[in-house]
């Protein structure tokens, strides 16, 4: 395991940037436009780096009194299994503790990537079935 030390901002990533990363972990890209408006609409945003190079992402979206939707938690491939995706989930959670001052009851949602179910349930997190709720659905 790698023990280098990453830095870890509290900003809004480039569009390209964002894209960089989406692509890399397979998710794709979309116009910078899309991005921008997309990025510059988080409650909070947090961005890892080795150096200048972004490696890993998270951001929260929501209305900040009800619900809470964690979203694009993403590490460059070559740089997993460094507890980089672990020290993101914590400062977004620390963030989610504060907006708890609002509203303890919030509700803190996210969809997890497939196979990627056991990384989150080490922070609380469990499926909606286990919750007792319906099944998340997409529109299409």
């Amino acid at each position: 395991m790698n023990n280098k030390k990453y830095v870890y901002e509290e900003k809004i990533p480039t569009s390209e940037e964002y894209n960089y990363m989406t692509k890399a972990v397979g998710w794709g890209t979309k116009e910078n436009e899309i991005i921008e408006i997309a990025l510059n609409n988080s409650l909070y945003s947090i961005c890892a780096y080795d150096g200048s190079k972004m490696i890993g992402y998270g951001r929260i979206i929501g209305d900040k009194t009800i619900f809470l939707y964690i979203q694009d938690i993403m590490v460059l491939p070559e740089y997993q299994s460094q507890r980089i995706g672990t020290n993101i989930m914590k400062k977004v959670l620390e963030k989610v503790d504060k907006f708890k001052n609002i509203n303890p009851n919030i509700k803190v949602y996210l969809s997890a990537v497939k196979g990627k179910e056991s990384f989150y349930r080490k922070f609380g997190f469990i499926s909606r079935k286990e919750a007792g709720r319906g099944e998340a659905m997409i529109l299409k």
